[in-house]
């Protein structure tokens, strides 16, 4: 899977990296808004969907090598977190569907998750 396909499954708005959805493979997917989560399970190539909208995601996308991130229900960053992506290479998208929603909707197409043991 990639980043294109993540956001037609999610009727996502592309904010960032339109231009790298061909180009950003998708392996498995990851839903969380503790960042301290994601640091401890994110391998690459996984689309992090979160609720939360600062710019701590990006610093841990970047940490982490992780090029594609999903906001969900219908949530926009601010333009600095969205320039901050896009100067780190990471797509960034935004769909209405809740956190559960669309990590199902991503796990009923394929994609798994990462395991957390």
């Amino acid at each position: 899977m990639n980043a294109r396909e993540v956001a037609r499954l999610l009727s996502a708005q592309v904010l960032v990296g339109a231009n790298r959805l061909d180009d950003t493979p998708i392996l498995s997917a990851c839903g969380a808004d503790l960042m301290s989560d994601v640091l401890a399970f994110v391998k690459h190539d996984t689309v992090l969907l979160t609720g939360l909208t600062n710019s701590h995601v990006v610093r841990t996308v970047e940490m982490l090598d992780v090029k594609c991130v999903v906001f969900v229900r219908g949530k926009i960053p601010s333009l600095e977190v969205l320039d901050q992506a896009d100067e780190k290479g990471v797509v960034v998208m935004a769909t209405p569907d809740t956190l559960y929603v669309a990590c199902g909707k991503l796990y009923a197409a394929g994609l798994p998750g990462g395991r957390a043991w």
